[in-house]
């Protein structure tokens, strides 16, 4: 279920990255470029999967290497709409226990979740009022806050989406992105929630939700291969929530990340024979013209 996440990158990648005269590329070159990227992102530091991605793309196609580049931070944005959107939902609707006591210290687990899914809900507003009407968020920022590095940092960064977002006219890529991008996380949370089953966790599909989003930000900063070390460390944090015990949620994090991180990288390295690329080649720093 997991690794079904990696062919619906690739059709909503259709999607964003397009060739120069608007049509759509051919499915088997971005198809390639995917499993690459992916793989590398388990074998190298720092997320350099994401630049080998683009420069694959690039070779494939022949297209530049500066639009796989934009279509790909598209992407992230899309991305982090929908895990803030589905996080929000889990923070209401988790079933989880109403306390916990830390340190001695009873703590209202049920009403941290609805405080952090207030906040959550409201930066997915705002968010989605700077990619909707980035003009507008742009003359906002400029009236109510004082000029320096903050704001124009600030306004760089709509100015960006404004950018990334203007492959995106067509009302009907648009709305297919939107789709895409809320199936892709949908089934990458359904695969969490199998694996609670295989388990015999008692976690719900929302508690997949929570733990999807967490994972999210968890290993948002870039770190070592495979995120291996933070993305155990989170989900262990995750299920002792649920009460389960830390040996069980270590060998469900071990089980979980091996049986999708291994699949990845047999179809990343089969991409690798079929194209004749290398990952030495592509961690040289490329022209950015393509």
């Amino acid at each position: 279920m997991a690794t079904a996440t990696f062919p619906i990158r690739m059709f909503r990648w259709r999607l964003l990255l397009r060739a120069a005269d608007g049509a759509p590329l051919p499915a088997g070159p971005l198809w390639h470029a995917v499993a690459i990227g992916f793989m590398a992102n388990n074998l190298l530091p720092f997320r350099a999967g994401e630049l080998v991605r683009c420069y694959a793309a690039a070779r494939l196609t022949g297209e530049r290497l500066t639009a796989a580049i934009s279509s790909v931070a598209v992407e992230r944005v899309f991305d982090g709409l929908t895990v803030v959107a589905l996080l929000s939902f889990a923070l209401f609707a988790a079933d989880l226990p109403s306390s916990i006591v830390i340190g001695g210290v009873p703590v209202s687990i049920a009403r941290a979740a609805w405080i952090a899914g207030t906040l959550s809900a409201a930066a997915l507003a705002i968010a989605l009022a700077v990619v909707l009407a980035p003009d507008r968020a742009e003359s906002l920022v400029r009236r109510l806050l004082p000029a320096g590095r903050f704001t124009e940092r600030l306004i760089s960064v709509i100015e960006g989406f404004r950018h990334g977002l203007a492959t995106l006219r067509s009302p009907t890529r648009l709305t297919g992105v939107v789709a895409w991008s809320l199936v892709l996380w949908l089934v990458n949370a359904a695969s969490f929630r199998i694996a609670f089953a295989a388990f015999g966790l008692p976690v719900g599909f929302a508690g997949a939700l929570l733990l999807q989003g967490l994972l999210v930000f968890g290993i948002a900063v870039p770190s070592t291969p495979g995120y291996v070390g933070v993305f155990e460390a989170v989900i262990g944090a995750v299920l002792l929530l649920y009460g389960v015990p830390a040996s069980r949620g270590a060998a469900y994090a071990l089980v979980y990340h091996a049986t999708t991180f291994l699949p990845i990288i047999l179809l990343g390295a089969w991409s690798l024979a079929r194209t004749g690329l290398t990952l030495g080649e592509m961690r040289q720093e490329p022209a950015l013209d393509g």
